[in-house]
């Protein structure tokens, strides 16, 4: 299936055409824009086009560095049909060039199955990235691609006007956004006390919200605060995106919208367990930084507190 971005430029039908392949999660398609810059700003007439799985294929339709993109459902490979129905699609598209953002052993398998005469970038020989980041900066210098903007995402493409929305829900500035879910099969990655943090935060003059996914509803109800819930029963990644692009200040798990507001420039903290480091994940730049610890349930909220309120401003630190 192929897919117009909102925004599609119309290529030249003698353009180069090339494909970014990226599957997902949420927080690592967040972090390719700044790969997908670098490689739009080297090859400015091409069609980029993403291969991408469903779930995403809204999201990146709002992206401004690709032409199109095309979904990858990734069936199993015993389904043979499925899998010869995407290598068609691929073939028949001739690709001149391919960036595995992905490098995976199935994308590896694309590449020798498929692709295998089209000029690939994908595993740097010898390379093991710190990050995924750091993968794409070694990834793009190996193809002769200037990371100029590789390690400095910029996602305000993703952020809706949401001035509306938080005047109708009474919030008021400067408000703080806290990020208190995750994906329910990590249950371990979420810290325990955003309820008092909200709280004691509110004591200080703060407005707080939460903008809920669908299973998280009911968490953030329990937190003080204004939890933003929008038409549909749950904010869209758009109008997250904008709640958290006009926040003082973002208190997150690690989870893929701690990663917008990273990516949006905001300052913020994301709290850690033991099951990965912040290194690995890339999430640290700018004002967003993180705290890690050996259990989430013994971080105390006075240590996320002082963290928070050593951030602000210093007249704020007073209300």
């Amino acid at each position: 299936m192929t897919l117009m971005p909102t925004h599609a430029r119309k290529p030249s039908p003698s353009a180069e055409k090339i494909l970014v392949i990226r599957h997902g999660a949420f927080g690592d398609i967040v972090q390719t824009d700044g790969a997908l810059r670098d490689i739009r700003a080297r090859f400015p007439q091409a069609e980029i086009v993403l291969l991408t799985t469903a779930p995403f294929r809204k999201l990146m339709g709002r992206c401004p560095h690709i032409d199109r993109i095309l979904i990858d459902n990734r069936a199993p490979l015993w389904r043979l049909g499925a899998l010869w129905s995407l290598r068609t699609a691929l073939k028949n598209e001739s690709f001149d060039r391919v960036f595995d953002l992905q490098k995976t052993d199935r994308t590896e398998l694309y590449h020798r199955l498929f692709l295998k005469n089209t000029i690939w970038s994908g595993r740097v020989v010898g390379h093991r990235p710190a990050s995924a980041i750091d993968g794409y900066l070694a990834q793009l210098r190996d193809a002769g691609v200037e990371p100029a903007e590789c390690a400095r995402p910029n996602v305000e493409w993703m952020a809706d006007d949401v001035r509306t929305t938080l005047a109708e829900a009474g919030v008021r500035s400067p408000y703080i956004a806290l990020i208190p879910g995750c994906a329910a099969r990590h249950p371990h990655k979420r810290w325990p006390y955003y309820d008092q943090l909200a709280a004691a935060l509110i004591a200080r003059g703060y407005d707080v919200v939460t903008a809920p996914g669908p299973d998280e509803i009911e968490l953030c109800k329990s937190i003080p605060g204004h939890t933003l819930l929008g038409p549909n029963g749950f904010l869209n990644w758009f109008e997250l995106a904008g709640v958290l692009k006009g926040a003082r200040f973002v208190v997150g798990n690690d989870t893929g919208p701690s990663h917008v507001a990273s990516c949006l420039g905001r300052p913020g903290l994301a709290l850690f367990g033991p099951h990965t480091s912040a290194a690995r994940t890339g999430i640290r730049r700018g004002a967003f930084d993180a705290i890690e610890v050996a259990n989430l349930t013994d971080l105390d909220v006075q240590t996320v507190l002082d963290a928070v309120l050593s951030k602000l401003p210093a007249q704020e630190n007073s209300v």
